[in-house]
């Protein structure tokens, strides 16, 4: 006698080990590149007083990989199903939290910040908030693409 299993009650997947040692390489990558942009100093690259272009540019990029490491990490649980709306909803979040805080932190040097050309461009508290607020919707998307509640097994001799 042969059970099907019903994708209701499909097992929870792992990512394959390789996908999960990618993604994790990945997003450890982008934290390195986003410490080197808040913090130039631990690693003795600290030149200026103040968080000028490169050091808002590289934080910003660092992030995005961060982003792009724990996507694809996370969507790698969702291989052999499909994913539900919450998943999806969450994918999208990922990618309007890092355009969110893209725009902030890069927001004196598109022309709506609080320095004005030809000021140097400065990374105010304003921007920090809007940072703060485009990281708290990344989280909430990493939190909506786990699978929760699908490792539902058959129960034995069903």
């Amino acid at each position: 006698m042969t059970h099907s299993v019903s994708p209701d009650t499909a097992p929870l997947h792992r990512p394959s080990r390789g996908r999960s040692w990618l993604s994790l390489f990945i997003t450890l990558f982008g934290l390195l590149v986003f410490l080197i942009g808040i913090r130039p100093g631990f690693f003795g690259l600290d030149r200026s007083p103040v968080m000028g272009f490169i050091q808002i540019a590289t934080f910003t990029i660092g992030l995005g990989i961060i982003s792009i490491g724990g996507y694809f990490g996370l969507t790698g649980f969702w291989k052999t199903r499909n994913r539900t709306i919450a998943a999806d909803i969450g994918s999208r979040l990922v990618a309007t939290g890092y355009v969110i805080v893209v725009f902030a932190a890069m927001a004196d040097i598109f022309g709506f910040g609080t320095q004005i050309r030809p000021q140097l461009p400065h990374f105010g508290p304003w921007q920090a908030i809007g940072v703060e607020i485009g990281q708290v919707i990344i989280l909430i998307g990493f939190l909506l693409l786990i699978p929760y509640g699908h490792s539902k097994q058959p129960p034995p001799g069903a």
